[in-house]
């Protein structure tokens, strides 16, 4: 039988998931272009109030909704679903937690979904996820677990009432042979019963592109976020691009080298980068943007700004 989600769905009704928010695919797929926010679990005590300065100062943005990361091998379980509840309870935002199938068996992936159940949180960004200590090594499926994203699709959505969203990479996964396997296992994702889909970090608006229509030429019309990430600090970003597979322009390496040990100029040159490629990706049809906050808001709100301003809002 059908949840409640997919007869909204299939009725073209907005529909509202049990705990009371709306569900994270109805908000993509708005005519007006989605703006979200993605943050992870702080490790420290600084890291917390630094987190929740950031989510209080983007929260006043009124983004359409945020989502919060799980660690490596669930190292972060916990609190991912602590800080998943706070924001779900304590503020105004739409919160959408993600959920990983590394080191996890089934047994606990199911107690997973039920404590995001439990806290009104029913929109989930599945993820086959990386293996913990070393992202590059080899990829081990726990023995009682999934070894695909698709099979935690398959388990959340029934598991009740929930949104399921899942990842997508514009450069193709690093894991991938060829580009083709990578949009072939993403539409094999989406017809497992996810709503949307939330890239990688890029620098090219014609890899998003290219993305988008290749899977729609597989019959696919799960709406793709690109993610992009407001580069604040070159010597992370070059780090995350090199694990991600991200291919990182020399041109803005040489730019942003140049000024490496000027944090202002920096984030200028980032903000400006990322400004330019939203513009582009949205003139192109992308339905909404998720900005990779780092659980910093100056770059993002900058970016979010210049968004506004340019489209006159």
């Amino acid at each position: 039988m059908a949840d409640r989600y997919s007869r909204c769905v299939a009725l073209g009704l907005p529909s509202v998931l049990p705990g009371g928010q709306p569900s994270v695919g109805d908000l993509i797929r708005s005519p007006a272009p989605s703006f979200s926010f993605e943050f992870f679990p702080p490790k420290t005590e600084e890291g917390e109030r630094q987190l929740w300065q950031a989510i209080r100062e983007l929260e006043s943005l009124r983004p359409s909704f945020v989502s919060i990361t799980y660690g490596a091998g669930g190292s972060t379980r916990d609190t991912t679903v602590a800080v998943t509840e706070r924001i779900a309870t304590e503020t105004t935002l739409v919160a959408m937690a993600h959920l990983t199938a590394v080191d996890h068996s089934v047994a606990e992936l199911r107690n997973v979904i039920g404590r995001y159940a439990s806290v009104g949180v029913r929109n989930v960004l599945a993820l086959r996820g990386d293996p913990p200590g070393d992202p590059q090594a080899e990829w081990v499926a726990h023995p009682a677990g999934f070894g695909y994203a698709e099979e935690l699709v398959y388990l959340i959505r029934e598991s009740g009432d929930f949104c399921v969203g899942v990842a997508a990479f514009p450069e193709k996964h690093p894991r991938s042979p060829d580009f083709a396997s990578d949009v072939h296992y993403f539409v094999r994702k989406c017809r497992a019963g996810a709503a949307f889909a939330i890239t990688q970090f890029f620098f090219d608006w014609a890899d998003w592109a290219r993305l988008r229509d290749a899977v729609v030429r597989q019959g696919c019309d799960v709406p793709i976020v690109p993610g992009v990430m407001p580069v604040t600090n070159v010597r992370q970003i070059e780090r995350f691009a090199q694990l991600s597979g991200a291919e990182f322009p020399r041109d803005l390496a040489e730019r942003l080298w140049a000024v490496a040990d000027d944090p202002a100029a920096v984030r200028q040159i980032g903000v400006e980068v990322a400004t330019a490629l939203s513009t582009r990706l949205l003139a192109e049809g992308a339905p909404g943007i998720h900005f990779i906050t780092l659980n910093r808001s100056t770059a993002t709100r900058e970016v979010w700004h210049n968004l506004r301003v340019g489209a006159h809002v």
